[in-house]
């Protein structure tokens, strides 16, 4: 099973920006469609963003143009940079090593998650 571990949450004021990061023990990282999800308090985990072994991408519509992901072969690493947050987006994120066709479809690896809390 794959260890991931993901860093870089806080707390920030409406239209901050942070950068997530996930780092994983997997040894076939770059195999791996990578995802990130969040959980807000009362709702269900959702995907965030997405991307496959070969860089394709995807977002949930409500972060389209604020966030960014990227992956980081070398450092077997995956980054969500957030840009212009918004309280709703206050959450505990993790990251997920999975697959990817169509859509993404999460594998069994989760990381421990990192708190994002959008405030002033």
């Amino acid at each position: 099973q794959v260890h991931l571990v993901e860093s870089g949450g806080g707390l920030v004021q409406p239209g901050g920006s942070l950068r997530l990061s996930c780092v994983s023990s997997g040894t076939i990282f770059r195999l791996n469609a990578m995802g990130w999800y969040r959980q807000a308090p009362g709702k269900q985990r959702e995907l965030v963003a997405a991307i496959s072994s070969g860089g394709n991408t995807q977002y949930v519509d409500s972060v389209k143009g604020r966030f960014t992901i990227s992956r980081d072969n070398a450092k077997k690493t995956v980054y969500l940079q957030m840009l212009s947050l918004k309280p709703e987006d206050t959450a505990v994120y993790y990251c997920n090593a999975g697959n990817m066709g169509g859509s993404y479809y999460p594998g069994k690896s989760w990381g421990q998650g990192t708190q994002v809390t959008v405030s002033s």
